[in-house]
């Protein structure tokens, strides 16, 4: 195993290039989603291999609402199999599953299908894994805040946005990954990664593996995080 000397604790990752790597192919777009949980397989093995503590995927934006239904439905059906069936991951290596975002809007059943696995793994204590669904960083803060306001709170504070979001019992992330080339953030963890160090591959989410996650560790080790001071 390639040796790495300082890994991130938590690793987020925008899983960005599904559609264009089925479209190079001549295939639907959801064939590209089925390619990209095989990717998420992958990276979820590696984490464990590697070290790392928690991972976050933006699974399913708050604006992933304006793809054709054909679509969505195929996403949905992809994640609902993957959490089922009965030789899953999380059970397999003692993962706990959390998840981020709203979930109200989905399907009855596959609302049910996470719950029940959250459930089941809420006392793995390894590596732990968040699904990002219909999650958007604006409606994040937003949320936080017309909560603390709820409470009752008047001076509000950066510490009290931060525990009332919806990752408040998560660390924010070290590193985030966002594959396919394009550089921007699309409404993810805005506030959270205030400090985070970004990365952008060029590599299609469904070719992501084990020689792209080396090459993202190694240059994350090579990053100097100041948060702000001068060493």
């Amino acid at each position: 195993m390639t040796k790495i000397n300082k890994v991130p604790n938590h690793i987020a990752i925008i899983m960005d290039g599904n559609g264009r790597w089925a479209t190079r192919r001549g295939l639907p777009r959801n064939y590209g989603h089925k390619e990209g949980i095989n990717a998420v397989e992958r990276t979820i093995k590696l984490c464990i291999k590697y070290g790392i503590k928690y991972c976050t995927f933006f699974a399913f934006s708050t604006e992933n609402w304006k793809r054709s239904k054909e679509e969505i439905d195929g996403i949905f059906d992809l994640i609902r199999n993957y959490i089922s069936k009965d030789e899953n991951i999380f059970e397999r290596y003692k993962i706990k599953l959390s998840s981020i975002g709203m979930l109200e809007p989905f399907p009855r059943d596959l609302q049910n299908a996470l719950t029940d696995m959250k459930e089941k793994t809420k006392n793995y204590n390894g590596l732990e894994v968040i699904f990002a669904l219909n999650y958007g960083g604006r409606d994040d803060i937003v949320r936080a805040v017309n909560s603390l306001i709820q409470k009752g709170y008047n001076n509000i504070t950066e510490h009290d946005i931060l525990t009332a979001l919806d990752t408040g019992n998560l660390p924010e992330p070290d590193f985030v990954i966002r594959t396919s080339g394009e550089m921007r953030i699309s409404n993810f963890l805005l506030y959270q990664m205030a400090y985070s160090e970004l990365y952008f591959p060029k590599v299609l989410w469904p070719d992501f593996n084990e020689r792209h996650f080396v090459k993202a560790l190694k240059t994350y080790q090579k990053r100097n995080r100041r948060f702000g001071g001068i060493t």
